[in-house]
C-alpha cells in the first residue's frame, strides 16, 4: 500500500514538472523594455530596408511604450541631442515648460533626462535640437507598426476595432499582418472580424479566383460591413462576369440577413417592451380583477421606484437631499421642510451593487404608497368605478406636483451598474444587458405571482374574494385586510416596473403617464383579473408595436393602428383573451 501511494505521488509529481515545463515552453515571454528601446533607437536612426525590418518586429512587441514613442514621432516630436563625444541621441521632449519656455529631453534608450558632465538636467527649445524627420513612406510604414501594435492589444474590444479599421483602409499590405494574427488570436468575435477583413481586403486582388473566393467567404460570414463595396462590384459593367455575377449573389445574401437581424432585433425589442408593460400591467390586473377600482395614479406608483432608485443610488455616492419652501409663512418666517441623507461614498464593486439594494426597496417604497392610497382614497370608493377614477387622477396629479417639488421639474440622471451596460451579439442581433436583465426578472416576477396567487393562503384568501366577495366575507374572510395587501401587492409590482424604467430609459415626474394607457389596455385586452392573458397581451402588444414602427417607419401610426385593433378585438371579445367568470358576474 505504501507503494502504491509513493508511486501515485511521484507520478503526480512528474505530471505538475511537465505541465509547468510545457507552460514555460509556450507561453510567450515579454520582450524586455531594454531591448525594446534599444530597437527604437536604431529605427529613428536607421533608414531603408533596415528600418522597415525594425518597425516590422517592434509592432510584435505590443508594447505600449512602442505605441507612444510611435506616435509622437509621426507628429514631429522625435529629436537628435548631439552628445559631447559627436554622436547623435534620440530623444523625446516633454510637454511641461519652464519659465523660458524650454523642456527637458528624454533619450529613447533608456528613458532618462539628458544630463551635463556635472549631473545637472539640460533644458532644450525646439530649435536647440534636430527633429528626426519623416517622409510619407516611413509615416505610411509607422502607421501600419501601429496598426500592428493595436491587434495586440490585451483588451478583446480594442483589437476588434482594430481590426475593423484595417478593414475600412482597404490596403492589401495588411493582409500579412492579419493572417499571422489569425494564429494568434484567441477571441472568437475578433477571429470572425480577422476573417472579414481579410475577405475584404482580398476583394481589390487582381485574380479573379480570389476576387470570387473573397465575396463567397463573406456571403458565409454574412459581412453587413462589405455590402457597399460588394454592390459597387455587382453594379460594375467592365468587370470579370464571374465575379460580377459573385457579388449580385452575396448581395442578395447579405440583404436578406440584414431583414432576418433587424426582424429578430425587433422582435426581442418588443419582448422587452413588452415585459415592462407586463409588469406594470400585472398588479394592476390583480387589482382591477379583485376590486373593481380604476387606479389612474398606478403609474405615479411607477415614478416612486424610480426615483427610490435615484435616491439609492445618491445614498450609495455623496448623498441625497432637499429642501422645499411652503407658500406660508408664520410671523414672518417661511415654512418649509426638507431631509438630507448622507452618502456611503461608495466605489468600485459595492458601489456598481446599487441596483440590487434598490430593487427590493422600490417594491416596498411603491407598496407602502399604495397602502397609504388605499386606505385613505380607495377604501371609500369601491363600487364607484366613476368616482375612483376621478379620485385617483386627482391623487396622480398631486403625486407628480410633489415630485417636482422633492426632483425637480427635469428629469433626473440614473446610472445604470457597469453589469448592466453594453451588449452581446449573436449572429449580428444586438442583445443589451439591461432589456435581457429586465425580460429575465419578469419572468421571476409572472412566476412569484403565479405561486403566491395559487400556493399561499393569501392566494386562495384573494381569489376567493375575487369570486364572491360578500359570500367571502360571511365565511370568515377579512375583505378589508385582503383588499390592503392586494392593492400594495399591486403597487409594488409597478414600483419594480419604475426601477426597470429608469436603467432604459428618463426619470422624470410624468413617467408614469406614458405607460398608465397602454397597461389599461394590457389588462382589459388578456382579461381582467387573468395573469396568463395579461402576459399574452403584453408581450402581443409590446411586439406588434415595435414590428408596425419598424415597418411604418412612424411610431405614432403604430400606436394608432395597435389601439385600432385593440378596439375592434374587444368588440368581438369584450371579456379580453381569457375572460374569469365568477359568481358574482353570474
Amino acid at each position: 500500500m505504501k507503494m502504491t501511494f509513493r508511486s501515485l505521488a511521484s507520478l503526480l509529481w512528474l505530471v505538475l514538472c511537465l505541465s509547468a515545463t510545457a507552460a514555460t515552453n509556450t507561453v510567450p515571454v515579454a520582450p524586455d523594455e531594454s531591448v525594446i528601446r534599444q530597437n527604437l533607437v536604431q529605427a529613428v536612426s536607421s533608414s531603408g530596408a533596415d528600418q522597415q525590418k525594425l518597425l516590422n518586429e517592434l509592432g510584435e512587441t505590443g508594447s505600449k511604450l512602442v505605441s507612444e514613442v510611435l506616435l509622437a514621432w509621426t507628429r514631429g516630436g522625435i529629436y537628435f541631442y548631439e552628445s559631447p563625444d559627436g554622436s547623435k541621441v534620440p530623444v523625446l521632449l516633454e510637454e511641461q515648460q519652464d519659465a523660458d519656455g524650454k523642456v527637458r529631453a528624454i533619450r529613447l534608450v533608456d528613458g532618462q533626462a539628458v544630463k551635463d558632465e556635472s549631473g545637472k538636467e539640460l533644458r532644450f527649445a525646439d530649435s536647440d535640437l534636430t527633429s528626426a524627420d519623416t517622409d510619407m513612406r516611413l509615416r505610411s510604414a509607422i502607421q501600419q507598426t501601429l496598426d500592428t501594435l493595436a491587434l495586440s492589444n490585451p483588451d478583446p474590444d480594442a483589437r476588434w476595432s482594430a481590426v475593423t479599421k484595417i478593414s475600412n483602409s482597404q490596403k492589401e499590405s495588411y493582409i500579412p499582418i492579419l493572417q499571422a494574427r489569425l494564429t494568434k488570436e484567441t477571441d472568437e468575435r475578433v477571429k470572425k472580424a480577422i476573417d472579414e477583413a481579410l475577405a475584404s481586403l482580398q476583394l481589390a486582388d487582381r485574380d479573379p479566383a480570389v476576387q470570387i473566393n473573397a465575396i463567397k467567404q463573406l456571403a458565409s460570414l454574412g459581412s453587413i460591413g462589405s455590402l457597399a463595396v460588394l454592390q459597387k462590384i455587382a453594379g460594375s459593367t467592365n468587370g470579370n462576369p464571374q465575379v460580377i455575377q459573385a457579388a449580385r449573389q452575396t448581395v442578395g445574401s447579405i440583404e436578406q440577413h440584414i431583414w432576418r437581424v433587424n426582424f429578430f432585433g425587433t422582435i426581442f425589442r418588443g419582448v422587452s417592451l413588452g415585459s415592462i408593460l407586463l409588469v406594470v400591467a400585472l398588479g394592476l390586473a390583480i387589482t382591477f380583477g379583485l376590486m373593481g377600482v380604476i387606479n389612474m395614479a398606478h403609474g405615479e406608483m411607477i415614478a416612486v421606484g424610480a426615483y427610490t432608485t435615484y435616491v439609492v443610488q445618491n445614498i450609495f455616492g455623496a448623498g441625497f437631499s432637499f429642501a422645499i419652501n411652503l407658500p406660508f409663512s408664520i410671523a414672518g418666517k417661511q415654512l418649509g421642510f426638507g431631509l438630507s441623507l448622507p452618502g456611503l461614498n461608495a466605489t468600485g464593486w459595492f458601489y456598481q451593487s446599487y441596483f440590487l439594494f434598490a430593487i427590493p426597496l422600490s417594491f416596498i417604497m411603491a407598496a407602502l404608497a399604495g397602502l397609504v392610497l388605499e386606505r385613505t382614497v380607495i377604501q371609500f370608493l369601491y363600487r364607484r368605478p366613476l368616482e375612483s377614477l376621478l379620485a385617483t387622477w386627482g391623487v396622480s396629479l398631486v403625486m407628480q406636483q410633489m415630485f417636482r417639488m422633492v426632483f425637480g421639474a427635469n428629469n433626473v440622471q440614473v446610472n445604470s451598474p457597469s453589469w448592466l451596460l453594453g451588449h452581446f451579439t449573436i449572429h449580428d442581433v444586438s442583445f443589451g444587458y439591461n432589456r435581457v436583465f429586465v425580460v429575465g426578472f419578469a419572468i421571476l416576477i409572472v412566476i412569484g405571482t403565479w405561486l403566491l396567487l395559487s400556493k399561499t393562503p393569501l392566494g386562495l384568501l384573494i381569489r376567493a374574494v375575487m369570486q364572491n366577495r360578500a359570500m367571502a366575507s360571511c365565511m370568515g374572510v377579512r375583505t378589508t385586510r385582503v383588499n390592503m395587501m392586494t392593492f400594495a401587492f399591486g403597487s409594488g409590482l409597478a414600483g419594480l416596473a419604475g426601477a426597470f424604467l429608469s436603467q432604459i430609459g428618463n426619470v422624470g415626474p410624468s413617467l408614469g403617464q406614458s405607460y398608465i394607457v397602454d397597461s389599461f389596455m394590457t389588462v382589459v385586452v388578456g382579461g381582467v383579473g387573468s395573469i396568463i392573458g395579461t402576459v399574452y397581451s403584453a408581450l402581443g402588444i409590446g411586439v406588434a408595436d415595435q414590428v408596425l414602427q419598424q415597418q411604418l417607419g412612424s411610431p405614432v401610426m403604430g400606436k394608432i393602428i395597435v389601439l385600432t385593433a385593440i378596439i375592434l378585438f374587444l368588440q368581438w371579445k369584450p371579456g379580453g383573451l381569457f375572460s374569469i367568470r365568477s359568481r358574482n358576474l353570474d
